[in-house]
């Protein structure tokens, strides 16, 4: 579909990939729903956009919140385009956890994306046009240490929107997951302070955003965005687990994951 015109809610959108994604739409001309729990970050970014408050509105929403998903979907009124992008890191053992840090997990980066879905499919298929994009990650794919929590919530996103593209394909509205690999400069290893494993690469929240545009307008199924060498070891761990398991173990994974979990403790 075209993206020109188009009224498109992103959650999450104060976060680096977030406002990537908006500073791609916005200079589309599309007409941005811009929401994430703080409400000044978000009338900021708004006003830094082409088209400023005129043309972006905010609504804040915590979607760890019960109701706050489908409540944000009303609030955003009649949208074209969902982009589910709000997400917590989730990184570190299960036992680290308590009981309301593994529900907050589960329903911001599982529950809300599909909760938001329900409220906003039907009437994209009243209109016979229309897009769901969810945000996943390489976590979807491969599981890694520290990372049962997050991985389990991004291989169910993948699960879910796989299959409602099926569902909503005979309406014309398209389903899409993007997954990013480690992103520079945004994302939880950079709200970590923390460097991924050498030698693996990086993409940016530049080219999430490219990727995000590029599934609607194409009605892609799925696009990974990550270096080729990234990819390759997803695509081969994604297949054959135990060997990437393996792989990881020797490669000093463990020791980088909770590293990165503990940057990441107050952000559950």
């Amino acid at each position: 579909m075209e993206l020109e015109g188009k009224r498109v809610l992103i959650s999450g959108a104060t976060g680096g990939i977030g406002r990537a994604i908006a500073q791609e739409l916005a200079g589309r001309e599309c007409l941005l729903v811009l929401s994430s729990r703080r409400r000044e970050e978000l009338e900021q970014l708004a006003r830094s956009l082409p088209g400023g408050v005129q043309r972006n509105e905010v609504v804040a929403a915590d979607l760890a919140e019960p109701g706050a998903a489908e409540k944000l979907v009303e609030d955003a009124g009649d949208i074209d385009v969902l982009i589910a992008n709000a997400a917590l890191p989730a990184s570190g053992k299960l036992d680290d956890f308590s009981s309301e840090h593994v529900r907050r997990a589960i329903r911001v980066n599982f529950e809300s994306p599909i909760l938001m879905a329900r409220a906003v499919a039907s009437k994209l298929a009243a209109k016979g046009e229309g897009h769901l994009v969810f945000i996943s990650s390489l976590s979807g794919k491969v599981g890694s240490p520290r990372a049962a929590l997050y991985g389990a919530t991004k291989f169910g996103l993948r699960g879910f929107a796989f299959g409602l593209r099926e569902d909503m394909h005979p309406h014309d509205v398209g389903v899409s997951i993007v997954s990013p690999g480690f992103v520079r400069g945004a994302g939880m290893w950079a709200d970590a302070g923390v460097k991924p494993p050498p030698m693996i690469g990086m993409t940016t929240p530049e080219k999430v955003a490219r990727a995000v545009t590029r599934a609607v307008e194409r009605n892609r199924n799925e696009i990974t965005v990550a270096p080729l060498r990234q990819r390759f070891i997803a695509e081969v761990g994604y297949r054959h687990p135990e060997f990437a398991a393996r792989v990881q173990r020797r490669g000093g994974a463990e020791r980088i994951a909770s590293d990165l979990a503990a940057g990441q403790a107050d952000k559950r």
